[in-house]
């Protein structure tokens, strides 16, 4: 199960906290997303009090960044439109129970200081910070509690590796060898957990309430696309290396797999539809360089090498829990270090992006 193993916590060299530049872009691309829905939230019926959850919030920044845009276009507004009343902001971080809150919580002071000094001293209303620990696939808050909801980079990971793909031998993840049986299974519990997370968050909001989800997809039907694939690919690649020189036991490898998945836009819109609680106001998709300083090929290695370097920590920070507890902490350096070379070589060959998709929705009656 996800349930135990969290992004990574603290603020090392391997952390999540910093390691996540990507995920920082990512909310920055989606940004004009999620500021038209706070706005046609705020704008329906200025309300005085807001509830804001941030579902897979982790340890690092990226959390902050997203409720500061959040919070001054509120009160941007706000001052447009001539409202005195301050609001009352009532914010909800939820990550697993190992979670890492303390970190994130040893912010908060210097997170809202920063916010008065932007918004005003005397102008930006109380702000109460809750952590609620647990699983998005559980219900979380009592019911129509929420306006705001929003998730960023989380909703691919899976409630459970799939059951009844142990067929899927010599892959970590779908490939074009899997058996058909694997993709399927992959697809069903893709369902399965993503019909339960819209079936929650609909008790969840209030009527009129907004969701903004953001997560890896892929933008074809074929399962096996590489588009949507090569984090794990690469990952395959250098275990698959280790194995052929006995340091990672075959078996051990052959009973491992991720639990993510990367649905289509039509798999998305399916659910959401099936649900029937929800209308979809808006559902893109984008695309992100894992070469974050540049969107060209510039022909250098030097580059290829740093930026897969820093690519391999950012897939560290994340997957680095689930990869010991199956393998145990003795292969993880080397297995990272020639993940990276493996990711340096296809950058100095090609463009890698992930792609991703944006859905912004209304909870409706």
């Amino acid at each position: 199960m996800v349930e135990m193993v969290p992004m990574n916590g603290g603020v090392g060299d391997t952390s999540y906290a910093n390691n996540s530049l990507f995920q920082q872009n990512i909310i920055s691309i989606t940004w004009p997303i999620t500021k038209e829905a706070i706005t046609q939230l705020y704008c329906a019926s200025y309300p005085t009090s807001l509830a804001i959850a941030d579902l897979g919030c982790s340890s690092g920044p990226n959390t902050l960044v997203f409720l500061s845009n959040l919070i001054r276009q509120v009160e941007k507004l706000r001052h447009q439109l001539h409202k005195r009343s301050p609001l009352e902001y009532q914010i909800f971080f939820n990550d697993l129970h190992t979670n890492d809150f303390n970190s994130l919580f040893k912010s908060l002071p210097s997170f809202h200081q920063n916010l008065k000094t932007h918004i005003g001293n005397h102008d930006l209303g109380p702000c109460f910070f809750t952590g609620v620990p647990g699983s998005f696939y559980n219900r979380l808050f009592p019911r129509a509690t929420l306006h705001f909801v929003h998730s960023s980079y989380s909703l691919h990971w899976l409630s459970q590796v799939p059951e009844g793909i142990e067929s899927n031998k010599g892959n970590i993840f779908i490939s074009d060898t899997s058996p058909n049986a694997v993709q399927e299974a992959y697809r069903c519990q893709f369902q399965k957990d993503f019909s339960t997370f819209l079936k929650c968050r609909a008790e969840e909001l209030v009527v009129g309430g907004r969701m903004v989800l953001t997560s890896s997809a892929r933008t074809c039907e074929d399962r096996v696309n590489k588009e949507c694939c090569y984090a794990w690919e690469f990952l395959n690649l250098a275990l698959i290396d280790m194995v052929s020189e006995g340091v990672v036991e075959k078996e051990k490898m052959d009973s491992f797999n991720i639990p993510v998945y990367m649905p289509s836009l039509a798999e998305v819109e399916a659910e959401v539809l099936r649900e029937g609680r929800f209308v979809i106001e808006s559902l893109q998709i984008s695309r992100i360089n894992w070469n974050l300083s540049t969107n060209e090929l510039n022909g250098s290695s030097k580059e290829s090498v740093k930026s897969g370097y820093n690519f391999a920590k950012c897939i560290r920070s994340v997957a680095e829990g689930l990869i010991v507890r199956h393998f145990g902490e003795e292969i993880i350096d080397t297995l990272f270090n020639r993940y990276a070379e493996i990711i340096a070589d296809h950058m100095s060959k090609q463009n890698i992006h992930n792609i991703n998709f944006t859905a912004s929705l209304t909870r409706i009656k």
